[in-house]
């Protein structure tokens, strides 16, 4: 036993370590590379570099967006049908941003009580239009520096094949400088055209992102539209209802 522990833990040990030295390995080998190649090709690499830095943090911090706004949206409808009047969810209605149902209870909120002063029945479409107004304005926040992906995903690979083509006319050059076929004479111009050309593969593509239009921004339109449906219920019942009159009525 007192032979075992030993043998297992350097066995444990040995094996650990060969992922991270094969990992050091690969990672001092391309900066290596990096540092071997023109200027060309670093500049290439550079401007890759900086189109992934910024289109990653971007797909994060939309990411971490629509996941506070889901949940926030969910603790609001909550709230919405749990409070007595509308004009204690106006109060607090700040404490459940970034939620989009926010913005279209506030416009629909205060269309009502601007109706409200005038006297007379709620005006519905008047009420539909503020909500809709606030939606759209909600989409268009969620959609804000998206079009830097699309940006990404139609300038990269370009950027990236012009690196590529010049690591080869760079190849035929170095080929025709040293007048001999040989492997020292197009390495470093081929090198050039491969870590360019894998460069481009980091890079985020719009489609395949979780933060695209296509794929969550409708259900942010069509939670709005369910949540302006049911403000709009609960207006209308007012005017039958003396209970549901005092729940629409403003906030003291």
């Amino acid at each position: 036993m007192a032979l075992a522990l030993p043998y297992n833990y350097l066995r444990h040990s040995s094996t650990n370590a060969i992922p991270y030295s094969l990992a050091l390995y690969a990672g001092g080998e391309i900066l290596d590379m990096i540092s071997q190649s023109g200027p060309v090709a670093k500049a290439v690499l550079f401007i890759l570099l900086a189109f992934s830095i910024l289109s990653w943090a971007i797909i994060v911090s939309k990411w971490n967006l629509m996941r506070r706004a889901r949940t926030q949206s969910g603790r609001f409808v909550r709230a919405f049908r749990k409070a007595q009047r509308l004009g204690d969810m106006q109060a607090v209605e700040e404490q459940f941003r970034p939620s989009p149902l926010v913005g279209v209870f506030h416009n629909g909120y205060e269309e009502a009580r601007r109706q409200a002063t005038t006297g007379g029945p709620p005006n519905i479409p008047a009420l539909q239009r503020a909500m809709q107004i606030a939606a759209s304005e909600e989409v268009t926040r969620f959609e804000r520096s998206l079009p830097w992906l699309a940006i990404t995903a139609a300038v990269t690979p370009f950027i990236g094949l012009f690196g590529t083509v010049w690591g080869i006319i760079d190849a035929f050059h170095g080929l025709g400088t040293a007048g001999a076929a040989t492997l020292r004479a197009v390495a470093p111009g081929i090198s050039e055209a491969l870590i360019t050309t894998a460069a481009v593969w980091p890079q985020p593509f719009p489609p395949s992102s979780p933060t695209t239009c296509s794929t969550r921004h409708p259900r942010i339109r069509r939670r709005s539209d369910d949540f302006a449906m049911e403000f709009l219920n609960t207006v209308e019942s007012a005017q039958s209802s003396p209970q549901a009159q005092q729940r629409v009525g403003a906030h003291d």
